[in-house]
């Protein structure tokens, strides 16, 4: 029996700020992985669609105007996908070197939002998703793992993100 096919699908946006340049050794851990996560993320269960340039990443797509910014944009079938996804495997392992890396920030760098199915969201639309959720904190429009919402807003689904640990979601600042 075949499923049927959903009317949405969960974007996600995470953008970090570098703490050295993509070229330095500093950085050279992650650009290494850059192309091995995301082939386990075009594999895994319930992965849609992600963001990049002629690269195979999106590490030289512009965000907020900002060349020390990078932007990881993806697709994904909901957020129990996506979840699974970011707590294992080699994306687990960077995860718990980005500090390394990026800058930590105060304000949130990572926002989620549904949107029909086919649809590709534009850096644009990120960025406002991300600049509405900084101003008004979760609501349908733009939300966190934490305080989620079902597809078409509704009531927040609040709960321990699985796997996080000591690292909210909402800060993850690795796009991989």
């Amino acid at each position: 029996m075949t499923q049927p096919v959903a009317a949405y699908e969960l974007a996600q946006v995470n953008i970090a700020r570098l703490k050295a340049p993509l070229d330095s050794p500093r950085l050279k851990d992650f650009v290494e992985a850059l192309d091995p996560v995301n082939a386990v993320a075009d594999a895994a269960d319930g992965f849609v669609w992600r963001l990049q340039s002629d690269s195979g990443n999106a590490t030289d797509v512009p965000v907020f105007g900002d060349d020390w910014l990078i932007v990881n944009m993806s697709t994904w079938r909901d957020t129990n996908a996506l979840t699974a996804f970011m707590y294992q495997g080699r994306h687990r392992e960077l995860l718990g070197r980005r500090r390394e890396w990026f800058e930590r920030l105060e304000e949130a760098m990572t926002v989620l939002w549904w949107v029909p199915a086919g649809h590709r969201p534009s850096v644009a639309e990120a960025e406002g998703r991300l600049l509405h959720l900084r101003a008004n904190g979760p609501t349908p429009y733009a939300f966190t793992l934490r305080t989620s919402f079902p597809p078409q807003g509704g009531l927040p689904v609040a709960g321990p993100v699985a796997g996080s640990g000591a690292h909210a979601a909402e800060d993850l600042g690795c796009p991989v």
